[in-house]
Parts: C-alpha cells; structure tokens; sequence
C-alpha cells in the first residue's frame, strides 16, 4: 500500500485507552472512495482497523504497542482447553445473522454494568453503540450464540472477500463458560465454513492484560514493521 497517494488525516493526541501513562492518536483514512469492503480488507492487511464508518490506524507520537493480529485458517490449531471448551460448548445453538435480535440491548447492558463499568461505553446506550458498529459501506453480520433459545452472545463481524474480522463480542457476563473466548472459536469455525484466509483479531497489547487472550490462538501472526510474522 502506498500511502502518499492516500489521504490519511491524523486526530490530536488523547489519553490512551489501554496504557495509563500513554497518550494515544490515530491516522485517519480520508478518502470516501476507499470505503468499500474489498479496499478495507487491504486495509486491514496493513494495520487498520475500523471504527462506525471511520479506518483507522494507531499513530503515536511515542509508542507503538499496538501490534495488529489474525489468525491464518487453513494453519488453525487448537489448543486441548480450546478443544474442551468447543466440546462443553456442543449444546449450545450459534448462528450468523445480519440483523441484530431484538432483545439483544438487554444483553448489552448487564455486560457492560458488569464488565465495563470504567469504561468509554458505559452506560450502555443504544445509539451510541450502533454508531460504532454500523456503517454505510459495509454490512456487519452478528454471531448469535443461544442456550436454550435464550441469547447469551453476541460477535459482531466484518464479513470480508477473502476474510472475517472480529469487531466487538458481548455475552452474558456471570455465565460459567468462557463466552468471550468461545465467540472467538466460533468466529474461527465460521472462517472454515466460509472458505476466508483470515480472522482479525484487531490489536495485541502486550502490556494490557485484557488483550493478552488473542495471543492464545493459534496459529496467529503479529504486523511489525509492516510485515506479518508468526
């Protein structure tokens, strides 16, 4: 990708969302005509990641933590507590949908009251929520996952040519599976259904515990210095 025949547009320095002490700013693409889901996917293969209808990279002044992930689908290997936790997991219903259920807010909102108090999206609210998933070039799907036809998951994913992308997982939160982790199993199972090379799994942060699950699955590759290694 040559970015010089890019409009890249970059936001002013902010407190970082995952490092305490660490000031965050990220270059923007600016072209409207690049907002299509075949040029976001090289998008994505070059670090970017997207945000509503806005792509987006880290650009900070002093750190670079943020290391772009996926997984390569035809190299998946699961590990034994993956595998038993997919086995647990046997009973339960999943499927990808392009439309949210309509009781998906009551979901939202005892996750982000149990898990995400501290954070940007707290309280829940829905228009904000669907402002940061929804965009008019492209159409999320959302993974659904059901136990005893009641939801207790939801994956949102970019559905791409030649790839899927994890964008944001919900589930409910005292529930006594690994749910996050499992949406990501799944997610990886419907990259095999669909024949895609690669599942993104956005940006590994080795120092921010929270992030330190996608290293997990294998086989994974990091971006540094602008060449996938894994």
């Amino acid at each position: 990708m040559e970015s010089n025949q890019i409009k890249i547009g970059l936001t002013p320095s902010s407190q970082c969302s995952y490092l305490e002490n660490q000031q965050e700013r990220v270059a923007v693409i600016l072209d409207e005509g690049l907002h299509t889901p075949s040029q976001y996917e090289v998008f994505l293969a070059n670090g970017f990641r997207r945000s509503g209808k806005m792509i987006y990279r880290p650009h900070c002044d002093t750190c670079q933590a943020c290391q772009p992930i996926r997984v390569s689908i035809p190299d998946i290997q699961y590990s034994k507590s993956q595998r038993r936790l997919l086995n647990k997991a046997d009973q339960l219903l999943w499927e990808l949908k392009p439309q949210l259920d309509e009781n998906w807010f009551n979901l939202y909102e005892r996750y982000i009251e149990t898990r995400h108090q501290n954070g940007s999206m707290f309280p829940a609210n829905k228009d904000i929520f669907e402002s940061f998933i929804l965009a008019d070039w492209i159409q999320p799907q959302f993974l659904h996952v059901y136990e005893n036809d009641t939801l207790i998951a939801v994956a949102v994913t970019d559905c791409l040519p030649n790839s899927l992308s994890a964008f944001y997982t919900f589930y409910e939160p005292e529930h006594p599976l690994s749910l996050g982790t499992l949406c990501v199993l799944l997610q990886l199972k419907q990259c095999e259904r669909m024949h895609k090379q690669w599942l993104y799994l956005g940006y590994q942060i080795d120092d921010c515990p929270a992030m330190n699950y996608k290293v997990r699955f294998q086989r994974h590759q990091k971006l540094v210095n602008q060449r996938w290694q894994g």
